[in-house]
């Protein structure tokens, strides 16, 4: 989702991680999405893949906003989409950086972020086709929004893709005259392939530096040898297996005709040219990425100082190779990070409150007594709508192959549920439609996991391993369930094969909601008035007549005893 800025620090923001085949423990691609907004409802969306004919259009409606934009017209075939992943096992994932706000103030005529996303899913069958597909959306119909990075992903191969806006109107400079630069409207982007057997990820600032080019912008087809980038001049060229990075033509003379680059073509930077790093874009954004890396690397230790802010630090790199290969499971595990274990962790200081909750009311920034602070911004965040772990099995059907591990509010304390990319409908409780962010809901996860969730954040550090217990038991359970069901499901096609996943992406959903609501009865029962009810052999502790055990009240952690005391303790002093 979108990244506004507050006093400095990004409010709203996302996360994605990105596993290529090489470093995952079963050779499939994945990449995670956290789609993070106030206002945002947890929901899966559906498209039906259908055939059109020759002259329909549809409207192009603004994700964020809800606004219709402006009718394109359709393709003859599309295809099935199952929240951000098709038929294809083709899945793409999102953050915003902003960037230059030149490249994006003011209304314009175009395609926003949302809409390329979900407009490609129906039209490409893997990454390649899905950056061509892109590119040629921002080139046809002009581009709305601010800077983004992409994640698109397929069975075979993991791409970033890092886009913006041209606002500017660099024709009418000095620069851009001496250059003779054919200015037009659209987007400037550069995508790359990540290595085999590396790890990526982005949050929200710019990653992609510099970049592979061509040699000889291609002006000789014949003969042009082996090349590994190539401009957007000669898109066909993309499917060739040793292209591993693409970008827009003009992506280095936009910069130049708009004054913000001089150098050498060589020593272009994407993400220093079109989002400058700042405090903000480290502390708030590029942290993230590295608490995942550092989480599956030894070696990350000396960029935590650059993650702390620091631009005078070695900055981050763009991918890593892990230090051991990654499970589904442990995706969904990377995606619950608070900062444990480094010098940012949210839940060891006082803003944890009296049970260490790692979370941080909104607005990130404040000030005391004259000096600027910031409440740090975590892979989990309290205001997530959904997120998911795209997994693609290139070995598998494709409709059996593709699963969308999907789950809403806090990726910390949601359960990720399988929904296959072959079903054709969504099960009630992540429905379109099942209650809004200003309707409530009992048969809506949004609103079952939102329950709970703010609950635990009342008295966390005891509430939170309860809720662990019911998450991994789920978690584990589907993951059994999915191996059991990828046997059984080679040997049907067609509608068996459609009814088949329906049946089994909504018995998931069902389980995980009547444990959920198993678990909020339990947690209200337990923790009354801020009291624990004591269990023995899996039952809440009674009497010999019946009575309820006298609870357990714990006391408050020591350091915040100290803080009620040097606040006022000379009020409350036993004398």
């Amino acid at each position: 989702m979108g990244a506004a800025l507050l006093v400095g620090v990004h409010a709203e923001a996302c996360t994605n991680f990105l596993f290529t085949r090489g470093a995952t423990t079963d050779g499939s691609t994945m990449i995670t999405y956290a789609a993070d907004s106030h206002t945002l409802y947890g929901e899966l969306y559906y498209r039906k893949a259908a055939n059109y004919a020759e002259g329909e259009t549809f409207m192009l409606v603004d994700w964020d906003s809800g606004t219709p934009l402006f009718a394109i017209p359709q393709v003859a075939h599309t295809y099935s989409v199952v929240g951000n992943m098709n038929e294809h096992q083709l899945a793409i994932g999102e953050t915003t950086y902003g960037g230059r706000s030149e490249c994006h103030k003011g209304k314009v005529k175009g395609i926003d972020y949302g809409s390329l996303i979900y407009v490609t899913l129906q039209r490409a069958k893997n990454a390649r086709e899905a950056i061509a597909t892109m590119a040629q959306l921002v080139a046809d119909y002009g581009y709305s929004s601010s800077g983004e990075s992409f994640s698109i992903a397929d069975p075979k191969e993991v791409w970033i893709m890092e886009l913006i806006g041209k606002r500017s109107a660099p024709v009418k400079s000095d620069v851009a005259q001496k250059m003779n630069y054919q200015y037009s409207e659209g987007a400037v982007w550069v995508a790359r392939r990540i290595p085999d057997g590396m790890v990526c990820g982005h949050a929200n600032q710019a990653r992609i530096t510099q970049f592979p080019q061509e040699s000889n912008r291609w002006s000789k087809v014949k003969g042009r040898g082996k090349h590994k980038a190539i401009s957007s001049l000669h898109m066909d060229y993309i499917n060739e297996r040793e292209v591993e990075c693409v970008y827009s033509s003009d992506v280095i003379d936009y910069a130049r005709a708009c004054g913000w680059f001089n150098g050498n073509d060589a020593d272009f930077s994407f993400a220093d040219t079109y989002c400058p790093l700042t405090f903000s874009g480290i502390r708030g954004c590029d942290a993230r990425v590295y608490a995942m890396f550092n989480r599956v690397s030894k070696e990350m230790k000396p960029y935590e100082r650059y993650a702390m802010g620091d631009a005078t630090a070695e900055r981050l790199p763009l991918w890593i190779i892990p230090d051991h290969k990654i499970s589904v499971r442990e995706a969904m595990n990377l995606m619950r990070d608070h900062y444990e274990g480094t010098a940012m962790d949210m839940s060891q200081d006082l803003g944890g409150g009296p049970f260490n909750c790692p979370y941080r009311w909104r607005p990130m920034a404040f000030k005391v007594d004259g000096e600027n602070y910031i409440h740090e911004r975590a892979t989990s965040t309290q205001q997530t709508g959904f997120s998911f772990v795209a997994q693609c099995r290139g070995w598998l059907p494709s409709k059996v192959g593709g699963i969308l591990w999907f789950g809403v509010d806090d990726t910390y304390s949601t359960v990720y549920c399988p929904m296959y990319c072959g079903i054709t409908e969504i099960p009630l409780c992540f429905k379109q439609g099942n209650g809004d962010m200003l309707t409530y809901s009992e048969s809506a996860a949004f609103w079952l996991f939102n329950r709970v969730t703010n609950f635990v954040y009342s008295r966390y550090s005891d509430m939170i391993v309860d809720l662990q217990k019911v998450q991994n038991e789920l978690e584990e359970g589907f993951i059994a369930d999915v191996a059991k069901l990828d046997e059984r499901a080679r040997d049907n096609v067609g509608e068996a094969l459609t009814r088949q996943l329906n049946d089994f992406s909504n018995r998931q959903a069902e389980k995980m909601m009547h444990e959920w609501n198993k678990l909020d009865k339990y947690l209200l029962v337990k923790y009354l008035d801020g009291n624990i009810k004591r269990e023995k052999d899996g039952k809440f502790e009674r009497t010999a007549t019946g009575m309820a055990v006298s609870p357990m009240m714990p006391e408050y952690r020591q350091e915040w005893y100290r803080m009620i005391v040097g606040d006022h303790g000379d009020v409350i002093l036993q004398r």
